[in-house]
C-alpha cells in the first residue's frame, strides 16, 4: 500500500468533487433560465392571444350597436310607410275607398 500525504489525499478527494459539484450547478442554472424562458414565453403568447379575443369583442360590440342603430331606422322608415292617412289616401286612390269617422250602433234587442 501506498502512503499518501494528508494535503495529496485532500488534493485527491476534493478535486473531483469540485468539479462533479460546478458542472451540476451550472446545469441546474442553466436548467432555471430555460425553464423561466419557456414560462416567461408562454405568458407572453396568452396575452397576445387575450388581446386578440378583445379586439375580436371590440369590433363585434361595434357591428352589434351598428345593426341596431340600423335597425331603428328602418322601423322608423316602415311605421312612417305604414301610417293611417298614408294608408287611406291609397285606398282612396287606388280603389275608392272612403273611411268614415262617424260609427252607428244598431239595436238588435228593437223589433
Amino acid at each position: 500500500m501506498t502512503t499518501l500525504t494528508h494535503s495529496e489525499a485532500a488534493a485527491a478527494v476534493v478535486r473531483p468533487r469540485r468539479k462533479a459539484r460546478r458542472k451540476t450547478r451550472a446545469r441546474g442554472g442553466i436548467l432555471w433560465i430555460v425553464v423561466s424562458g419557456i414560462l416567461l414565453t408562454g405568458v407572453v403568447f396568452v396575452n397576445v392571444a387575450v388581446l386578440r379575443l378583445n379586439l375580436r369583442l371590440d369590433n363585434a360590440n361595434a357591428d352589434k350597436a351598428k345593426l341596431q342603430a340600423d335597425n331603428a331606422a328602418l322601423q322608423s322608415q316602415y311605421s312612417s310607410l305604414v301610417s293611417s292617412p298614408r294608408v287611406s289616401a291609397a285606398a282612396y286612390r287606388r280603389l275608392g275607398l272612403v273611411s268614415t269617422t262617424s260609427y252607428t250602433y244598431l239595436d238588435v234587442a228593437r223589433r
